[in-house]
């Protein structure tokens, strides 16, 4: 069973990688996750999950998206169970590139909670990152939809705000900035921020050697967490 756990990074290669190539950036991931000592959630397709999983120790695999059904009918839906039996341990859910209704999203959050799998819930907005706490996901990515892929992070004061109405909301939530990141320095400033993790698409796959940007990215979001909690204290 995955738990989500503090500082944490999330490599989402969404569907420009697959089969092989999603395998070799998840291997390099699983050795980073081993030596830095943080968690990170890998993202595939759904016919990558079983392969991944069987060929890593260190990562937390997990699937794009998932429907809220049961065993049974739904043809053409994404059976959670089925997801947990390939090696899903997280889910995302909302993302911008597949929404859904307030109802689904809800449900999908219980289903997945009822199969142990790690939650990740994206929210476009501020108001929209506190509705969505009031469904207790695990973690709750609040990226400013018209910032993916730019390369621009979003500016201090809505990443410090936003993390300040998540954690009123529901303080057992973390809070997740994303949208534009490409560089470690961008991680590193989320999470002093108050981020309890961060992550990226782009910024990995276009970088020279993404296997050497995840290291670069990981370290950087562990430096930050341990700076930001020790002054906390």
């Amino acid at each position: 069973m995955a738990k989500a756990e503090k500082p944490f990074l999330v490599v989402n290669p969404k569907s420009y990688l697959y089969g092989n190539a999603s395998l070799e950036l998840a291997k390099a991931s699983d050795q980073v996750a081993r030596e830095v000592g943080i968690q990170i959630y890998f993202t595939c397709p759904y016919a990558d999950i079983r392969l991944i999983k069987e060929n890593t120790q260190y990562i937390t695999v997990c699937a794009q998206s998932l429907d809220p059904l049961t065993p049974g009918r739904g043809m053409g839906h994404v059976l959670p169970e089925s997801l947990k039996e390939a090696g899903a341990e997280a889910v995302f859910l909302n993302h911008a590139e597949n929404p859904k209704m307030l109802a689904d999203l809800y449900a999908s959050i219980c289903r997945a909670k009822e199969l142990d799998m790690v939650t990740i819930v994206c929210a476009d907005s501020t108001t929209e990152a506190k509705a969505v706490a009031l469904m207790d996901p695990n973690i709750i990515i609040a990226e400013p939809t018209d910032l993916i892929g730019t390369g621009q992070i979003a500016d201090d004061s809505y990443m410090i705000e936003t993390v300040k109405q998540i954690r009123k909301v529901n303080p057992n939530v973390q809070p997740m900035i994303a949208s534009g990141v490409s560089t470690a320095d961008d991680c590193y400033k989320i999470v002093k921020a108050g981020s309890d993790g961060t992550g990226c698409t782009s910024g990995i796959l276009n970088a020279p050697s993404p296997a050497l940007r995840v290291r670069e990215m990981a370290e950087a979001i562990k430096k930050a967490y341990i700076e930001r909690t020790e002054s906390e204290n």
